[in-house]
């Protein structure tokens, strides 16, 4: 009885209602071949969209231009030295009221090698960045959030926040190749509220992982916006990689573009 009404606290109606409309293959045992199990994602959301709501307060603008089916690239900025800014689009796509989706996340390799972390994120549909993961994902027409700047976005610090860091290549030449949307996310918060002010280097290379954030433990409740692009399409064939290069300078050019549209938002409710 205890069990159900926590169940019932933590996953209202309307979340129920979430997995329903957007369900994902799993076996007999509710994994799928990744790794994503449907009871783990379920409890994680209920405590993901009260974080959402609550903590971070976040607004979501454009969600309309997300495709409610089909494959799409989900590109955005990286922000913050723990990546909150995926947790808090995946609620917003998951709670999308033009159409439900679940999102994948293409994540940092080092990350599973994390004791606990690689298997839970696994579980909430996170998958190793590997060509060939995010290739079989898009032929099972999933939404896929990649962050392009991967650690260098979150490792770069909190004197060059918002200042957007080299993208790699590989999302465009899979966007091309299997002729998936891509839609671009600019977030504006999650910078503050996870300031990493310094990286303790030679922890780091200890540990293994790309850097050792001098910061908070907990993030602060700054009030995060996250604004959805429109669907911007390219196509092929790929002659020459400066030809790439400049595909993922329009993206990024979209995404600055949509990070000052949430800065600009910020400073005019403070007026």
């Amino acid at each position: 009885m205890l069990k159900e009404l926590i169940r019932r606290y933590m996953l209202p109606e309307e979340l129920e209602s979430v997995f329903a409309s957007s369900p994902k293959r799993v076996g007999t045992l509710d994994y799928d071949r990744w790794g994503y199990n449907s009871e783990t994602s379920r409890l994680a959301l209920g405590v993901a969209k009260k974080i959402y709501d609550r903590y971070f307060r976040t607004e979501a603008f454009g969600l309309e231009n997300v495709p409610s089916c089909g494959r799409v690239l989900i590109i955005a900025n990286h922000s913050g030295y723990l990546p909150m800014d995926g947790v808090l689009i995946g609620v917003a796509l998951s709670t999308n009221p033009h159409g439900s989706r679940l999102p994948r996340a293409m994540i940092e390799r080092f990350l599973p090698t994390v004791p606990y972390v690689g298997n839970l994120m696994n579980a909430l549909g996170a998958v190793v960045g590997e060509v060939q993961n995010c290739l079989d994902m898009l032929r099972n027409e999933e939404a896929i959030m990649v962050f392009p700047e991967g650690v260098r976005g979150t490792g770069k610090g909190y004197s060059k926040r918002y200042q957007l860091q080299r993208f790699g290549n590989g999302f465009m030449h899979l966007a091309i190749e299997t002729n998936t949307p891509i839609i671009p996310v600019g977030v504006v918060g999650c910078e503050e509220a996870l300031p990493m002010i310094g990286n303790l280097k030679g922890l780091a290379r200890m540990m293994g992982v790309p850097y050792a954030p001098v910061a908070l433990p907990l993030p602060l409740p700054t009030k995060v916006t996250i604004h959805f692009g429109k669907p911007l399409h390219f196509t092929g064939p790929i002659d020459n990689e400066d030809k790439v290069t400049a595909h993922v300078n329009e993206v990024k050019a979209a995404i600055s573009s949509l990070l000052a549209e949430g800065l600009a938002l910020r400073e005019a409710r403070k007026a």
